[in-house]
């Protein structure tokens, strides 16, 4: 048990640290939730009172509980990652084997 919970941490630990997929992430994170915090930040140090506003207005939204930020965030980087690097199967495989498991781990879950 102990072997198969340290292989299952190394697969996500991997695909998680995967150089790709952070820069992905990363520009995910800019174009959904990134701006708001740059406005923010930028409106409060030079007094812009519209960039406050607007980026404090987005923030609360984000900030509550059923805002469905994070899973847009990381289907953008999944689309990212298959723009920029097309290639890169080793990613995608791993991504498609992740979405094949619990697809069936629903499926099961759903007959019973």
């Amino acid at each position: 048990m102990k072997e198969k919970i340290k292989a299952v941490l190394k697969n996500v630990i991997e695909f998680l640290l995967n150089p790709r997929l952070l820069l992905c992430f990363g520009i995910a994170w800019l174009i959904t939730n990134g701006w708001s915090y740059i406005l923010f930040t930028v409106g409060t140090v030079y007094e812009i009172t519209w960039m406050v506003t607007l980026s404090g207005a987005y923030l609360t939204f984000l900030w509550l509980p059923v805002s469905p930020e994070k899973l847009v965030t990381v289907a953008l980087a999944v689309a990212l990652l298959r723009i920029f690097f097309p290639n890169d199967q080793k990613t995608l495989s791993k991504l498609k084997r992740l979405h094949k498991r619990i697809s069936q781990k629903f499926k099961k879950n759903g007959k019973n």
